[in-house]
């Protein structure tokens, strides 16, 4: 992920603008009062703190539906909706929408009505009153910024939705945009009260300056349960959901064992699985999942890379542990404050609480990363001779910096800039670049990226660079990369090949490209990230995990270091 990415689709959460750790460490505020008593309340997570609170009734009327809520959603955003209701016929289609509260202070209000394809909005700040016209299907949904209880109607279109279709939204007041949804999968939340099956839907909303991932979490009947926009790492989750104490699953390996790991002043929340029968001590790999809120089974587009890689590492004969990252899933510590090396950290009390296990032989312990993940696996390994081996997935060679702007690039020449736009958002990228890392210039960045990019995993990110670090690793290393990822190109492979050679170490450094696989290790055909969601071979390719595993049993096997 870069910066980027996140910030060239800001049309769906506008109002929001752009979620980032770093904002304020206070415990979300009331929000007004609902009327209904049976109303379901949410937490809005920014980043990974919680921001704000929502109460949201979607009630059944004679002439059709009514959504209503109000909310609380603080600093930076300070959005207050005091009252909010959009109305809807029995076929859930849009006959009107009012919104009253204040954003930053600002008392707003917004009344729509929708009739023979327009929508038509009364926008009224600070008492001065406006309109505006819009083209709108019939069967839009009507998603206002202000209010993300409005999802609530989505997630009644999503239940008999099926994979491939589009569903029109209208982004009050902005305009309609598509929703194409991408997967369904049957999941399984796990709170302290209950267990609770629940599909997961990932869909792409295609935005004017670029496509943006969402997915909901529904029940069987299409109540809402979740919402996440990773880009914007903006979440809204029911109460009983959002305590740390829950966990998603939706996928799961024979002999799984649930495990608490004692990290630094918190515990890691993981899990543990090995071959059935085997010969024990065992040499054991630890997994290392990629950017953003990753828990331990490295969900991305659908698809449990981290798990999959898992299963076939088990198969291989190794006891093998993936875990949530800090402050994700049912892990404590804080996501927020945490940069490359505070994850590292992490890694090393995985592998100090294997070595106590029995059934690990504490001299065979190994590391495979995916994407960032790799670069938290060499930091890991140039701190601990604990460490074997490790195995680099998908792993950049350049810093992080040069890479933010290489995918920058690429993104922009697939959406066709012209050449002053490109040089401009270059320049733009180049300035907050340059701002995290010296913690000067901010005043020449936009407020709302800034909010996003002011923090301590950023500047952690763009100040990484695989040539320092690689010098201080003494152990094997292996490096796996898909012909066709389009995120970190296959030319990185051979790059961190001869930093890893440039050592002058005995230790071997062997290099495998896999033909057809794209960066979540998948067959693909571009590699594009927009072709995730079309991918019909969505599991980790044999070749990747063959390739790690047999590499693995070779410096792993008995009676190595």
């Amino acid at each position: 992920m870069t910066l980027f990415n996140c910030t060239c689709a800001l049309m769906a959460i506008a109002v929001l603008g752009s979620g980032a750790p770093g904002l304020a460490q206070t415990p979300p505020s009331t929000p007004p009062r609902s009327s209904d008593p049976s109303a379901t309340s949410y937490v809005v997570f920014l980043g990974s703190r919680p921001v704000g609170r929502e109460e949201v009734s979607v009630l059944r009327q004679a002439d059709g539906w009514a959504i209503r809520g109000v909310s609380r959603i603080g600093a930076p955003v300070e959005v207050v909706t005091r009252a909010a209701e959009i109305r809807y016929d029995g076929e859930w289609r849009a006959r009107s929408m009012t919104l009253e509260g204040t954003v930053r202070g600002v008392e707003t209000s917004v009344k729509t009505t929708f009739a023979d394809g327009k929508a038509t909005s009364e926008i009224t700040v600070k008492g001065e009153v406006s309109t505006k016209t819009d083209d709108v299907s019939a069967d839009a949904v009507v998603l206002p910024n202000a209010f993300l209880g409005s999802y609530a109607a989505l997630a009644r279109r999503l239940v008999d939705a099926a994979v491939g279709t589009t569903v029109r939204a209208y982004i009050a007041p902005q305009a309609e945009l598509p929703i194409r949804i991408e997967s369904k999968t049957a999941e399984r939340i796990d709170t302290p009260q209950q267990a609770i099956s629940a599909t997961r839907v990932s869909m792409r909303m295609s935005n004017p300056g670029g496509e943006l991932q969402l997915n909901a979490w529904i029940d069987a009947a299409g109540a809402l349960l979740r919402l996440s926009v990773p880009a914007q790492m903006l979440e809204l989750a029911r109460d009983d959901i959002a305590s740390a104490a829950s966990r998603t699953t939706s996928f799961s390996l024979p002999g799984d064992e649930a495990i608490r790991i004692a990290a630094t002043g918190f515990n890691l929340a993981g899990t543990v699985t090995k071959p059935p029968d085997a010969r024990e001590p065992l040499p054991a790999l630890v997994l290392i999942g990629g950017a953003g809120p990753t828990d331990r089974d490295g969900f991305a587009a659908g698809i449990p890379v981290v798990g999959q890689i898992a299963g076939d590492l088990v198969r291989a004969g190794f006891l093998v542990v993936r875990y949530d990252k800090r402050g994700v899933g049912q892990s404590g510590g804080r996501a927020e404050a945490a940069t490359l090396t505070d994850y590292a950290e992490d890694v090393r009390s995985v592998i100090t609480w294997l070595r106590d296990r029995d059934d690990v032989d504490d001299r065979r312990i190994g590391l495979v990363g995916h994407s960032e993940g790799a670069w938290v696996a060499m930091l890991a390994a140039s701190r601990d001779d604990r460490v074997s081996a490790m195995a680099l997935v998908a792993a950049a060679a350049s810093t992080g910096a040069e890479l933010v702007l290489e995918q920058q690039r690429h993104v922009l020449e697939r959406l066709k800039a012209s050449e002053p736009e490109a040089e401009e958002k270059v320049a733009l990228q180049k300035q907050i670049n340059e701002a995290a890392l010296t913690g000067k210039g901010w005043d020449q960045v936009p407020a709302e990226v800034r909010a996003q990019a002011e923090t301590p995993w950023f500047q952690s990110f763009l100040a990484f660079d695989p040539a320092k670090v690689m010098k201080d690793v003494d152990q094997p290393v292996l490096i796996v990369h898909g012909a066709l990822d389009a995120q970190v190109p296959p030319s990185h492979a051979e790059k961190l090949a001869a930093l890893a050679r440039a050592r002058g170490r005995e230790e071997a450094t062997d290099v495998v490209l896999v033909p057809g696989i794209n960066h979540l290790l998948v067959p693909a055909t571009t590699g594009e990230i927009d072709e995730y969601g079309s991918l019909t071979d969505r599991s980790v390719a044999p070749s990747v995990t063959a390739a790690i595993g047999s590499w693995m049993a070779k410096e792993l096997g008995p009676g190595k270091r």
